[in-house]
């Protein structure tokens, strides 16, 4: 079974151009608009299309989202927003790695073929820092960090916890998706402009801070030995350096003048201790931490194959 999942806020200009879109290259699948608090028309004319229209009183993509991982039941998830700008017509190149088993996540990459417009420089420009980084922490080769069109296995859905309330969304699936090791395949699709009458709900400033936190919070939780291990590193040099002064007085003068450096350096130091010692901890919980979460996941669908096959 294929579910179409359409995260929708006031897009009663584009919502049911998408709904028909979907239906036409996926005639037996479930469709189901997730309607966000809309101001407008939007659930109307969703119903009026014939699909499943949810509503999610929590304002949020993120809240959408997690409850859509918790209420439609599927072998294959269609992510797409309602705002008319991504192709229904590649669907079947997305939904292709999913189904023959060689992609947990397929991305719409939407970088090589778009419309003028489709994407301010800041925009261009941000998610290319993003996917930087997160190739550097990942050792991944991602190109299109933020898009918003996926398709993704009941494995995803089952194990990825939401916890993002907002556009920063598509950063956290991507984490978590490479921290849990499952496999996230790119496949470029067209990324059309927005109707004139229909608005972004998209803040740069706003939004682009909120997914560098997440970014930042994300990167010290799933690698918190490189984060405090180099956090600590960069503090050991600090405090080197503070302690060369107090080192020559005493090798020159057998007396210290700089005392304030000297105290300095010796707090500068310990922290740095500190620091990398709590990222060997935390870094050896969160290996432990995998460990059992792969066990339980195991074990879940084993219980699951064996409750379907009519095993014990």
């Amino acid at each position: 079974m294929i579910a179409v999942l359409i995260p929708c806020y006031n897009e009663e200009n584009t919502i049911g151009m998408v709904i028909e879109d979907f239906r036409m290259e996926l005639p037996t699948a479930g469709i189901y608009v997730f309607d966000n608090n809309s101001t407008d028309e939007s659930p109307t004319i969703s119903r009026e299309h014939n699909a499943v229209v949810i509503r999610e009183p929590r304002q949020g993509k993120g809240f959408v989202v997690e409850s859509m991982f918790g209420q439609i039941q599927a072998d294959v998830y269609v992510l797409v927003d309602g705002d008319a700008t991504y192709s229904a017509a590649h669907v079947h190149q997305l939904i292709e790695p999913v189904r023959n088993g060689q992609a947990d996540m397929v991305v719409a990459t939407r970088l090589a073929d778009h419309g003028d417009g489709s994407f301010p420089s800041l925009h261009l420009l941000g998610n290319r820092l993003v996917c930087g980084a997160i190739n550097w922490i990942f050792h991944a080769a991602l190109t299109d960090i933020f898009s918003g069109y996926r398709v993704f296995n009941h494995r995803v859905v089952e194990q990825i916890p939401v916890v993002s309330t907002g556009f920063e969304l598509e950063t956290e699936l991507t984490l978590q998706s490479l921290y849990y090791q499952m496999k996230i395949v790119e496949i470029e699709s067209p990324y059309k402009q927005r109707p004139a009458d229909s608005k972004s709900k998209l803040r740069t400033f706003r939004d682009g801070a909120r997914v560098l936190w997440q970014l930042f919070r994300l990167f010290r939780s799933f690698k918190p030995l490189t984060f405090f291990g180099g956090t600590g590193i960069i503090v050991l040099v600090l405090g080197i350096l503070a302690g060369i002064p107090p080192v020559y007085d005493y090798m020159a003068y057998r007396f210290v003048y700089h005392v304030p450096l000297a105290v300095l350096a010796a707090a500068l130091v310990i922290l740095s201790i500190n620091s990398i010692f709590l990222g060997l901890v935390l870094h050896a919980l969160n290996l432990r931490f995998r460990e059992l979460h792969n066990v339980l996941t195991r074990r879940a669908f084993q219980h699951r194959d064996n409750v379907q096959g009519g095993g014990t």
